[in-house]
């Protein structure tokens, strides 16, 4: 199926009639679920009832408490005997989420990773190095066995051992590499370290956490490849629901797989495209574990403007999540827009952790910077200066004022899988 262009770029009318007919078979496949049953009861709503796409807004939205309350197979629509693997998020709040999978699932989910990776150019003569997780985390196993179906030859590295991971790039030629953009950035600082080049590489595929536009520039300098942003998460498969062309304006959601609303995080209210708030899911190709308006809780757009490539719809990149959205004092702040100043000053390095406490009833942030090697003086009167500058910069940009302590290069945790920037004292890690 990934091959299939007509598929990527059917017209308006020709999408609307596909995702109408997959919607239909989608709530059909639903009722076998008892939390749908209930659902589509509490709200005097028949599965006939759906005739048209508008008529999807009269469905409850699905959150992930619910997954979580269904734990851990109250969410599947075929028999166990069908399932033939398991995922599971890593549980840090509550519960962790089970996804189940059909022989059917993994086959529709290798087609739109490879669908992913044809459009960004790689395939036979290609040697992919997967860089994350192979256990529960979808990353690993779901862009594992995509890859290999567009030809590429895979290197299952998983996480860890970061010397190794870099021999391997240069002994097997490697010529794209998946991982988190903040693990790449330690291969990076690792590399330089060394004293070698990674002179095959010349495609980076990151995700699992936001990144911005300044990571991007930052990554592609100093691992000298083009980087990609790609989005998904365990419930909608896992890797491969949105990815970025050659264009990088913008990642392409597969429009023939999945519906995309957004919303407001607060009343629900669908808002228009160009307008910011919560992604909403609906999957039209799952098996094993269909949903119905998913709450993701990342936060994005639905973009207006067409793309080059001729593919169709298109969200923006993610600015962060609903739940690692910090309110300090009455204003939204995510960790991205904190990574986005930090990678543009020369005087810090790439590496923070922020903390957020609670003191006489006020919120207060501490951001913890390592300094860049070469700005590193010890003396204090530079120390002072630079920290001055770091907070002007960041009470600029965030409107908010944060204390900013300034820390030694390396004494920072570094992140082989998502990073954890952000320890809220007030509260939970985000």
């Amino acid at each position: 199926m990934f091959w299939n262009k007509s598929v990527e770029t059917m017209g308006p009318a020709e999408l609307a009639s596909h995702q109408l007919k997959k919607l239909k078979e989608t709530v059909q496949q639903v009722q076998k679920i008892p939390f749908y049953r209930t659902r589509f009861e509490e709200a005097g709503l028949r599965p006939e009832a759906i005739r048209s796409l508008d008529d999807l807004q009269k469905i409850p939205f699905t959150r992930k408490q619910d997954l979580r309350e269904g734990y851990p197979f109250g969410f599947l629509a075929v028999p166990l005997s069908k399932v033939v693997r398991i995922h599971a998020t890593s549980g840090t709040t509550g519960k962790p989420t089970v996804v189940g999978y059909t022989r059917n699932d993994l086959e529709t989910w290798s087609d739109l990773i490879a669908r992913n990776l044809t459009m960004i150019g790689l395939g036979e003569g290609d040697v992919f190095q997967n860089s994350v997780n192979y256990g529960l985390f979808t990353g690993g196993l779901g862009l594992h066995a995509g890859a290999e179906k567009a030809g590429l030859t895979v290197v299952p590295a998983g996480t860890g051992n970061t010397r190794r991971q870099i021999e391997m790039i240069q002994d097997f030629g490697v010529t794209a590499i998946h991982c988190t953009p903040g693990y790449a950035l330690h291969i990076a600082e690792v590399a330089e370290e060394m004293g070698v080049t990674l002179d095959s590489l010349r495609t980076g595929i990151f995700g699992a956490e936001p990144w911005s536009e300044t990571m991007r520039r930052e990554l592609e300098n100093r691992l000298g490849l083009s980087a990609f942003d790609s989005y998904g998460m365990s419930e909608l498969f896992g890797p491969g629901v949105a990815f970025e062309c050659p264009e990088k304006d913008g990642l392409h959601i597969w429009h023939d797989s999945y519906i995309v609303e957004i919303i407001d995080p607060n009343t629900g209210e669908v808002l228009g495209p160009e307008e910011r708030g919560e992604m909403v899911v609906t999957p039209l190709v799952k098996e094993a574990m269909p949903m119905l308006r998913y709450r993701t809780g990342d936060i994005t757009m639905l973009m207006d403007n067409g793309c080059i490539c001729g593919r169709m719809q298109k969200i923006a990149r993610l600015t962060g999540r609903t739940d690692d959205m910090l309110i300090i004092r009455g204003i939204n702040v995510f960790p991205s827009q904190i990574e986005d100043v930090l990678l543009k000053l020369p005087e810090v390095g790439d590496q923070f952790m922020v903390y957020v406490d609670r003191k006489n009833h006020l919120d207060e942030m501490t951001i913890e910077v390592e300094m860049s090697r070469e700005f590193f003086s010890g003396e204090l009167q530079d120390l002072a200066r630079i920290q001055k500058k770091v907070g002007g910069v960041l009470r600029d940009t965030l409107e908010l004022r944060t204390t900013v302590r300034l820390v030694e290069p390396g004494s920072l945790p570094r992140f082989e899988g998502k990073a954890k920037r952000v320890i809220d004292r007030r509260g939970a890690l985000v």
